[in-house]
């Protein structure tokens, strides 16, 4: 994974698990203010602690990029991505969700939904599988959609680029869910620091 990240671009990660996300997109973890983005870990099960909210602002002040990525999302957890997303818009700032979750009937999460293009992307198998979406997803998804490019309008187009549009993504190690779709915002990110 690390060849698609663009060569050269400082990432700061915090939060529980930033080390095993590192190894994942094949990053070394950066000092905060010679970052070019910044990855917040959020735990669906353990929330976020002060120590990660201060970092935050320091990020806001640097107007560094940021992304929002939410870990342990499981069955078993009784706070699942939407959730979880709508608590890091309380204690940071607000958030934007670019995907939803989708999940099998166990309640595993399997899958994203892209807003934008309405795509189903499946991790089911532990691979990226790209499919189009039924008309049952696009009718779930019609408010969410309609809420996301209202915030994409209202923020401008390189919002995220210049740290004033915050996406939040969700990642799970074993499935890898979530991996290409940070890698994407990777890759929008100015290396001009």
């Amino acid at each position: 994974m690390s060849n698609l990240i663009p060569h050269g671009i400082q990432v700061h990660l915090v939060g529980q698990g930033c080390e095993d996300l590192a190894s994942a997109l094949g990053l070394v973890n950066s000092p905060l203010e010679s970052a070019d983005c910044a990855l917040f870990i959020v735990s669906a099960k353990d929330g976020i602690v002060r120590a990660d909210s201060d970092t935050w602002l320091i990020a806001r002040e640097l107007y560094i990029p940021s992304i929002v990525v939410i870990t342990d999302l499981t069955a078993d957890n009784e706070t699942d991505f939407e959730d979880m997303t709508a608590i890091a818009g309380r204690i940071l700032d607000p958030v934007v969700t670019p995907y939803l979750v989708l999940h099998q009937d166990d309640a595993t999460p399997i899958a994203l939904i892209d807003l934008i293009s309405q795509q189903i992307l499946d991790y089911s198998n532990g691979e990226l599988t790209l499919r189009d979406s039924d008309i049952e997803h696009q009718e779930v998804i019609a408010e969410f959609r309609e809420e996301y490019a209202e915030a994409l309008a209202a923020a401008g187009e390189d919002a995220f680029e210049n740290a004033l549009l915050y996406p939040a993504l969700p990642w799970i190690k074993g499935s890898r869910l979530g991996l290409a779709e940070i890698t994407l915002y990777l890759n929008r990110v100015p290396l001009a620091r």
